[in-house]
Order: structure tokens, then sequence, then C-alpha cells
């Protein structure tokens, strides 16, 4: 690829947020920006914080992190309970680490509430209740997840507008919060203030049937390096005791096989399934903040096009 462009242009933002649903590129895209911006990467993926979850995350190969130094990559144990809340305390202090010695921080990732927390802040909403969460996930399977929907919009319809009657774990989330606080979720959240007046945010996307591709090769890819054999090593770890690690795509699929659910074949066509459904919900959520510019793939010919063009408006961008 090219150098850089000249000296003459002016200095990249300090802090960059990369985004955009899964399989799109994201990693790639944020290796060639970091090199031309002097940039460190900090992970913004929910499940990229748990060593020895490799194949099923995609996670940046040893080779990649070598490459450009990474943040938020292999934190805890996959048996540890990790919140929002962690990651963006432990989040800004690596960006502030970065910055204190002259570099740029690049976010990147497809977590969307890791995303907004750092841009927006957090609120500090009640502890899970996995009692009442297990109750409230039996009712969705019995009744339909558009019972539980119907309830939150009587409780909170700011909340049950914006959420899908399918984000069963979400509207389960909001109705927890009323429960507990006996306040509608939506009134945290307004409690949000904005880090940065004007975040750099960029976001990725390309036409849907070729993601769908990228996607489905990629899980064929996963079990081919081995991904029955990872985790299949992390359930002997105890995966099973942290609720959240084990629901992880790529890997709750696997772990049906494993227990004799459904045939491995079938463990694929659920990964493919439910790969393509999250890059779906991920796209969803980022769409909604008018904040993040998109730039497409479709829209140039080649990648080093793509990437250049996302250099030249990152550096206007001051």
């Amino acid at each position: 690829m090219s150098d850089p462009l000249p000296e003459s242009t002016p200095p990249a933002p300090t802090t960059v947020f990369l985004v955009g649903p899964t399989g799109v590129g994201k990693t790639e895209a944020s290796l060639w920006l970091a090199k031309r911006t002097n940039a460190e990467i900090v992970s913004a993926d929910s499940m990229l914080v748990y060593r020895g979850m490799d194949i099923g995350t995609a996670k940046p190969t040893p080779e990649e992190r070598a490459e450009v130094r990474h943040h938020l990559i292999d934190v805890v144990e996959p048996t540890e309970d990790f919140s929002v809340g962690r990651y963006r305390e432990l989040a800004q202090a690596a960006i502030e680490d970065i910055h204190h010695r002259g570099k740029v921080a690049l976010i990147c990732g497809g977590s969307g509430l890791y995303v907004r927390a750092l841009v927006d802040g957090l609120f500090e909403g009640p502890e899970a209740d996995w009692e009442l969460r297990k109750k409230l996930s039996e009712e969705a399977e019995r009744e339909g997840p558009e019972a539980l929907h119907s309830r939150l919009r009587e409780l909170d319809p700011d909340a049950a507008e914006k959420l899908s009657p399918k984000d069963v774990r979400r509207v389960i989330r909001a109705l927890e919060v009323h429960g507990k606080t006996r306040r509608p979720i939506s009134q945290f959240q307004h409690q949000w203030k904005l880090r940065q007046q004007e975040p750099a945010m960029l976001g990725l996307i390309m036409d849907r049937e070729v993601l769908y591709e990228r996607i489905e090769h990629r899980v064929e890819n996963m079990f081919q390096r081995g991904l029955v054999e990872e985790t299949r090593r992390l359930l002997e770890r105890g995966l099973r005791g942290n609720r959240t690690a084990m629901q992880a795509i790529g890997y709750k699929e696997v772990i049906g096989f494993l227990d004799g659910l459904y045939s491995i074949e079938d463990a694929k066509r659920l990964l493919k399934r439910n790969t393509r459904r999250y890059a779906k919900r991920q796209l969803t959520w980022f769409r909604k903040d008018d904040r993040i510019k998109w730039y497409s793939f479709d829209d140039y010919k080649t990648r080093e096009q793509f990437y250049r063009t996302l250099l030249e408006d990152l550096r206007r961008m001051t």
C-alpha cells in the first residue's frame, strides 16, 4: 500500500471510533488506519475481553496485535463476570495513557453499548437479578417475546419505542430495572452525559448479501481452525459458570452440539444464522446515532481507495 498523506495534512483527532457490523472488516481497517495515524487500538467488543475465546470471537491474531498495540483484549478469564461499567473504567484508563504518550486512541468494535458508554457516559442501574431474568426468559419462550414487550410498553413507553420485541435481552433488562427501582430505564438513560461534543465516529458498511457471504466463509473458517476444540477446552475451564460468556455467539451453538442436541452441520447453520441476525441488530443500533459518518466498501474499486478516504476524512476532523 502507498505511503501516508503528506505531513502538511492536518493531524487526526486524538480519539476515533470505528464501528460496524461483525464481519465487515473492522480489524483490517483499524490496523491500516492505526499505522498511519500514530494510533493504538482499544477494543470495543464485549467478548474479546475473555482469554481463550479466540476463534469464536474472531479475535485479532498475535501477529496483528504485534503490528499495532491493542488494549482491552484478554482482560479476564472466561469464568469471570465482566460488566460494561468495568469496561468503561479500563477503557478510559487506556485512552488516557495513550493520549499521555502522544498517540491517537482508535476505539474499534461492534458492541454498541460499550461504544455508547465511552461516548455518552454510563448510568448506574441496579445489579443483575438472575432469577428474575430466568423467569422473564421462560415467560418469553412460553408466551412469546411480544408479551414482554407489551408489558414494557405499559411501564416504559419510551424504552419500548426504542426496543424491538425480538430484542428480548434488552426488554428483560428494562423490565428488571423497573421491577427493582420502580423507575423506567429511560429515566436513567436520560442522565447520560455526552463526553465529547463532536466525537470522530466512522461506520463501515457493505452490501448486505456480500456481508452475509463473508459471514458464511468466516464461520466455515472458524470450524476449520478448531472452534469445537476451543469450546471444549473452555468448558473444561468452567465456561458454563459464566452466563454471559457461555451465551456468546460462536460458543453457544457449539455447546449445543457438544451436549448432543444437534449435529455439527446444524451447529454451523445456527451459527451462520445467529451471526447474520447479530449483524442486523448491530446496524440497527448504530444507525440510530446520527454522529456516525458511514462509509460503504461498495462505493470504491479497491480497499486502498476506501481506506485512504477514511484517512483523509479523519485528518479533516480537527
